[in-house]
């Protein structure tokens, strides 16, 4: 997974890798940095404690994989991909992507695009049939986004906060 480097666009280089503990920070200023985030992120430093907690979960769960990306070495981006085994759909593997973030200073240049591909390309590699994600509703151009890759909304979600 690590490593793969696309050239993309006149001078910017994209680069998809493993997150890292160093880069939490990043990750959650990223988080906070739209209208929505910055309601439910906690930017207060030193950083609270249950991201690291949150992070090292993800990292020591083979079926949880937290990826950045980088333009030329600049952290502009993050996904989280989750792989689930169902026994729906002949039991079969989905590919989950949330937690998708590009730096406002890189929307609109096909990053986001080149890396929710990118993430079609790994729910592939590990032999999933469908990969699904969610998005807000608050978050029109996102939803616009989605469809536009492809993505279709076949379903109603819903969520309970405990």
């Amino acid at each position: 997974m690590a490593g793969h480097v696309n050239a993309f666009g006149v001078g910017m280089y994209l680069n998809f890798r493993e997150a890292v503990e160093s880069d939490i920070t990043t990750l959650v200023a990223l988080l906070a940095d739209d209208e929505l985030g910055a309601k439910r992120e906690d930017l207060s430093v030193p950083l609270n404690h249950r991201y690291l907690d949150a992070f090292q979960s993800i990292d020591k769960d083979a079926n949880n994989e937290l990826t950045v990306v980088e333009s030329n070495g600049d952290l502009v981006g993050m996904l989280q991909l989750t792989f689930i085994p169902y026994l729906t759909h002949t039991g079969s593997w989905r590919c989950l992507i949330e937690g998708v973030r590009i730096a406002k200073t890189h929307r609109g240049r096909a990053v986001g695009a080149k890396f929710i591909n990118w993430a079609i390309d790994r729910a592939r590699q590990r032999s999933c049939s469908i990969v699904q994600l969610t998005s807000d509703k608050q978050r029109p151009d996102a939803l616009r986004f989605y469809q536009s890759l492809g993505f279709e909304a076949t379903h109603e979600g819903f969520k309970l906060k405990i």
